[in-house]
């Protein structure tokens, strides 16, 4: 698909949207001003996010998805809130997509060579295991090895296929996220990230105003960046 061709048209609704609490943003006094223009009024003290906003933002980020899959393109997903963690992890996993679910390591993308060596380390040493490579040593090596093996998966499970920088990084939440934003600004990635009524949307070029705490908010987006991107892969030629 190039940017010529009609993309998969994905349906989303307002009304939809609030039955799945997107407009319901924080009290009144932690608003970001940079949001004002994103906002409806507010609603005893809350802060609404106007719909008719999040429908045009949302369709933008999904476009974009849909361009940079289509081009085969890498697409790192990020959440770690507890809320959404296993939400986005089955997600990119559904996806075949790289994912951060539990802490961003620093260096991910500003030193990613250093952490290129610990996932090839993590690999091989999977693979030592699976091999049955391991058997050769006693009960309590292969325990060691084994807590190493959950730490390393632990934090590089969902990022064992990167062989590079993502082209984008979606962020379920950017004030949580603030260090994996900085790293992929400073590293030319582009950022799709959920703006709640308390973050800065500038720091995404694709922001999507809406609620991030809400488990029924997280969910509606990602079955939509889902539904991009699975649209959007190249389908495999049937032998």
């Amino acid at each position: 698909m190039t940017k010529k061709e009609k993309k998969s048209e994905i349906k989303i609704s307002a009304e939809e949207m609030a039955q799945a609490g997107l407009h319901f943003g924080h009290k009144t006094s932690k608003i970001n001003p940079k949001m004002n223009s994103y906002l409806a009024g507010t609603r005893n003290s809350i802060s609404i996010i106007d719909l008719e906003k999040t429908t045009e933002k949302l369709k933008e980020a999904l476009d974009f998805i849909q361009d940079i899959v289509s081009e085969g393109k890498i697409l790192l997903l990020v959440g770690t809130k507890v809320q959404v963690k296993e939400l986005l992890k089955n997600t990119a996993e559904e996806c075949g997509l790289p994912y951060v679910s539990e802490r961003w390591l620093g260096g991910t993308f500003t030193n990613f060579e250093t952490i290129k060596k610990r996932i090839d380390y993590f690999k091989d040493l999977e693979n030592k295991r699976n091999s049955g490579e391991l058997e050769k040593y006693t009960k309590k090596e292969k325990a060691i090895f084994d807590r190493e093996i959950k730490g390393l998966q632990m934090r590089f499970g969902g990022i064992k296929s990167l062989t590079r920088v993502p082209d984008a990084i979606f962020i379920s939440d950017m004030k949580k996220e603030i260090l994996a934003i900085r790293e992929a600004k400073a590293k030319g990635v582009k950022v799709i990230g959920i703006a709640d009524t308390n973050v800065d949307p500038n720091l995404a070029d694709y922001p999507i105003p809406a609620n991030d705490d809400a488990i029924t908010s997280l969910r509606y987006i990602l079955e939509k960046v889902k539904e991009a991107i699975l649209n959007a892969k190249p389908k495999e030629i049937a032998k």
